[in-house]
């Protein structure tokens, strides 16, 4: 007697396509190499070389002492969102409700997963200036959404114009997702440039995820808060966090504000995958936003100091370099010595051990550009200096010789 058996067609790969199609970062391959040499300078992290000042650490150890160890609100503490409203409507003036408008998260880059995974279905396009940061166009795909690139130019400032998003519209365009000031350019967009940029997202009805992680750090110029232009509060995710301003990366603690019904979307994913932010970061991000100002303005006067001296290095050294107005980095034009972008960073480690990063990590249009980090010591950083400018002599008499 014969027993039929159904037949189960397995997949030839058990993980998914979605996860196949995100290369890996471009950073990480860097970070790997170094890991395995002495005597490296790093200008490769983005991140701050400062410890998070005291009075944040004690009173995150205070609040441990103190046995302050469970879960919280979904949300984030009511004492955080009613502090981080104040400070978003002193500093920019943009007014939210914190019990239902923000929503705090584990790192700026849960709150960007979030954002997209809550407003992006399968097929929508989302706009993107490049280069940018490594997980944009990596959170749109996870999402099911299209990444669409839209180039910048150093002859431009690195800046997006209205015209070059109304270029890329499409009938499935959703939204805009941008980070000024820049990573990695160290471009600051001009009010009345993202108010011409706000007026296409009006008219076209589309979101504007804005991540303003750098906000704080910015030299010679004024931060505009996307969400402060005129009519744009209500169709902007307005995503921050404690990181930068007050080396604070290592606590993983950032926060979303928009529209009531987008934080509401992205609670029930942030419920489901994180629960809540850790309770001593929390603890930590308030005391931050009461007494860190002064930590703040210490940090970008340092910071300010280190921009002028990597430009002006890496000018004399004979590279076109833009000068960045936020965030804490260079990117400085390469092509002048012959080499691709990894190329110049992977013999620029093994030669001199002075990381940077490719800056094609940040896309393709970053060919030709590496990425400097200036947030490390003067002293790192004028040694740095040396040992490019010894780096590049030697591959420029080298062209020489071989013409």
């Amino acid at each position: 007697m014969s027993t039929s058996r159904k037949t189960v067609t397995k997949s030839k790969s058990p993980v998914s396509q979605r996860a196949h199609s995100i290369a890996p970062s471009g950073i990480r391959k860097f970070f790997d190499l170094l890991a395995s040499m002495d005597g490296v300078i790093s200008l490769g992290v983005g991140e701050p070389d400062y410890t998070t000042p005291w009075h944040i650490r004690e009173a995150a150890i205070y609040s441990l002492e103190q046995g302050r160890t469970m879960y919280t609100s979904n949300l984030g503490t009511p004492e955080l969102r009613r502090e981080l409203a104040n400070h978003l409507h002193q500093k920019y003036g943009v007014k939210y409700d914190p019990e239902t408008e923000l929503l705090i998260t584990v790192g700026v880059s849960e709150a960007l997963d979030l954002a997209m995974r809550a407003t992006i279905d399968p097929g929508d396009q989302v706009i993107i200036p490049a280069p940018c940061y490594v997980a944009y166009p990596a959170a749109v795909s996870l999402s099911g959404g299209i990444p669409i690139m839209v180039q910048t130019f150093e002859a431009n400032n690195f800046e997006i114009s209205a015209s070059d998003i109304e270029n890329a519209l499409t009938p499935s365009t959703k939204a805009i997702l941008s980070g000024y000031p820049a990573n990695p350019t160290g471009a600051v967009m001009p009010r009345e440039k993202l108010a011409s940029v706000a007026e296409v997202a009006c008219n076209n009805d589309l979101l504007v995820i804005s991540d303003e992680i750098y906000s704080r750090l910015v030299y010679g110029v004024e931060h505009t808060c996307f969400a402060a232009l005129p009519g744009m509060q209500k169709r902007t995710i307005l995503l921050g966090g404690f990181s930068k301003a007050y080396a604070m990366t290592g606590w993983r603690i950032g926060y979303a504000a928009g529209p009531k019904e987008i934080i509401a979307a992205m609670t029930k994913i942030h419920q489901y995958t994180i629960m809540c932010a850790p309770t001593m970061a929390q603890v930590a991000a308030l005391e931050a936003l009461r007494g860190g100002e002064d930590n703040v303005l210490e940090m970008v006067a340092d910071y300010n100091r280190r921009r002028k001296v990597i430009v002006k290095g890496l000018r004399d050294i004979g590279f076109s370099c833009f000068e960045p107005k936020g965030a804490f980095y260079a990117f400085p034009n390469i092509t002048s010595t012959g080499m691709n972008s990894e190329t110049f960073a992977e013999k620029l480690l093994q030669e001199e051990k002075v990381a940077v990063v490719p800056g094609t990590a940040f896309g393709a249009c970053g060919e030709g550009y590496v990425r400097c980090c200036y947030a490390t010591s003067l002293p790192e950083l004028e040694e740095a200096l040396v040992r490019i400018k010894r780096f590049v002599t030697k591959i420029r008499k080298n062209n020489e010789e071989n013409r």
